[in-house]
């Protein structure tokens, strides 16, 4: 799937956005909910007045995700199992959001890391999540 290179972009990205996992994955919520606001279906845990508290646990909670993808680039399919369960047999959450999902990770990446987010990197964590995205959907089928 990744090639040493590609591996090495997504680490190294990793490891400059690791320890902010509930700011990053907050914004993210927020982006997302802001582009596509169809995507709070799936969220009604969080209510329709948006409480920070709610949003930094929760993306806190899907950015860990991501890390345990990072951790596991080389077994995802055995790494994101439960969370693949979860997604197609209890929430039900169309596959279509996905890339969504991909596309404002992206962009609070790139608001965030700026120079250091290079094209070949955005390229690598693109080709990374969509990999994670391609798991997650399986359970689908």
């Amino acid at each position: 799937m990744l090639s040493a290179q590609e591996r090495a972009q997504v680490a190294q990205v990793w490891d400059l956005i690791a320890g902010h996992e509930a700011s990053f994955g907050a914004e993210l919520l927020l982006r997302l909910f802001t582009v596509y606001p169809s995507t709070k279906i799936y969220f009604k845990h969080l209510g329709l007045c948006l409480d920070e508290t709610q949003l930094l646990t929760h993306g806190q909670r899907m950015l860990e995700a991501v890390g345990v993808a990072v951790q596991h680039m080389d077994n995802l399919r055995a790494a994101l199992s439960p969370l693949a369960d979860l997604h197609a047999q209890v929430l039900r959450v169309d596959p279509s959001n996905f890339p969504l999902l991909i596309q404002c990770f992206q962009v609070v990446l790139a608001s965030h890391l700026q120079g250091e987010f290079t094209v070949e990197m955005q390229a690598a964590w693109d080709k990374f999540l969509t990999g994670v995205a391609v798991v997650l959907t399986e359970k689908y089928r």
